[in-house]
């Protein structure tokens, strides 16, 4: 049997996609199906102190598949920590891809919706706010104010957030979020598969000392002219112009009938500011011909500086954790990846995120509508337009 073109493009397509699979090494993938809580540990942290959240093993309340079920958080004012571990890794000389979903389905005034990624060895049952964590990378809502997706590095036993500002997505709907470390000591965040930021990892979160820095032993030039605007030598103050009185008495102003010169003094209209006065005079001030612009110390080379090829690498990874705060809970978790190929990374969230966001988005406005019909009718309304 002949094979036609189209048969020919599809043994391409699944041939390297089998390839790019199987070049993959996955650490960790959760899609929170059958014996999930087998292999993640909820934190006692703030359970003394009844602040600790329960998650929710659900689809949510709206879903583009109800049988792709993650993890919601359940209940309000309430700190959630739950982890789990995979076997320890270092991504010297290798791709590190973590990625994950999240979707919140209240309408997040405050609070988190980002994982961490932890080395080491860790107690999971205490696994909380001061755990130290190696990577921390995902959405934070609080306020006007921030709405940004957070990723922080913790290098020599501190946090360093990234310097660029990454807006994140404040809809209800479910997104992915994509960090990738490349080792090169690049880097590149994506959120629904499409890269929002790029760069170096030394100068984004300022892990290494610069390689240029102004030079501290100099000095600006005597002769150096960094006024850029200066005065007329040309202009003169007008005849007259210091007797213009700031104040002058009010021309409409009229003496009452009840006012009595033997008995009350001789009567003073009061004053106005007077709209011909401007004040001390200066000259104008005119383009200074000798400005030379602001003056910087000259650019030398930094002899601190030294140069951090491992700087992306962390050696020890060996947990994925969420843990996080939050005013008002709904947020869902899922399909949590971290391995070494990005290729893996997009196909998976083509197979789930992508695959499934129409219907989401469908089922979302069915339920709006839903709760619409269902909320009591202000009978006083109609009266009301009457």
């Amino acid at each position: 049997m002949a094979i036609t073109s189209n048969t020919e493009g599809l043994l391409v397509f699944f041939i390297v996609a089998f390839v790019s699979f199987a070049s993959a090494e996955v650490y960790f993938e959760e899609r929170f199906g059958d014996g999930w809580q087998n292999r993640w540990v909820k934190s006692d942290w703030k359970k003394d102190e009844k602040m600790a959240g329960e998650w929710n093993h659900t689809s949510g309340n709206w879903s583009g598949d109800p049988e792709d079920k993650g993890i919601q958080t359940t209940e309000d004012y309430r700190f959630y920590a739950i982890s789990a571990e995979f076997p320890e890794f270092s991504n010297e000389d290798k791709t590190l891809v973590f990625q994950f979903s999240v979707k919140h389905e209240q309408k997040l005034d405050c609070g988190g919706g980002y994982m961490k990624l932890l080395s080491g060895d860790v107690d999971q049952k205490k696994f909380g706010g001061d755990t130290p964590y190696s990577i921390m990378f995902g959405p934070d809502i609080c306020g006007y104010s921030i709405k940004k997706v957070h990723a922080i590095l913790n290098r020599y036993g501190e946090n360093h957030f990234i310097k660029k500002d990454i807006p994140c997505m404040t809809d209800r709907l479910t997104h992915v979020y994509t960090f990738i470390i490349y080792p090169n000591s690049t880097y590149s965040i994506n959120i629904d598969n499409e890269k929002r930021k790029s760069g170096s990892i030394g100068p984004d979160w300022d892990l290494i000392l610069p390689k240029k820095i102004r030079d501290p032993n100099a000095k600006k030039p005597d002769d150096w002219d960094d006024n850029e605007f200066i005065s007329d030598p040309n202009a003169k103050k007008p005849v007259g112009y210091d007797d213009i009185p700031k104040e002058i008495p009010d021309p409409d102003a009229t003496k009452p009938e009840v006012w009595d010169d033997e008995e009350d003094g001789e009567w003073i209209p009061p004053t106005i500011p007077n709209p011909e006065y401007q004040g001390p005079w200066s000259s104008q001030k005119i383009k200074n011909p000798n400005y030379k612009g602001k003056w910087k110390a000259p650019m030398i080379d930094n002899p601190d500086y030294k140069d951090d090829p491992d700087i992306y690498v962390f050696p020890n990874l060996k947990y994925v954790g969420i843990e996080l705060w939050q005013v008002k809970s709904g947020t869902l978790f899922d399909n949590i990846l971290v391995c070494n190929d990005p290729v893996y990374a997009k196909e998976l969230a083509e197979e789930t995120w992508n695959k499934q966001k129409d219907a989401e988005r469908a089922a979302f406005y069915e339920f709006q509508k839903n709760k619409e019909n269902e909320e009591p009718k202000d009978e006083n309304k109609d009266e009301r337009r009457a």
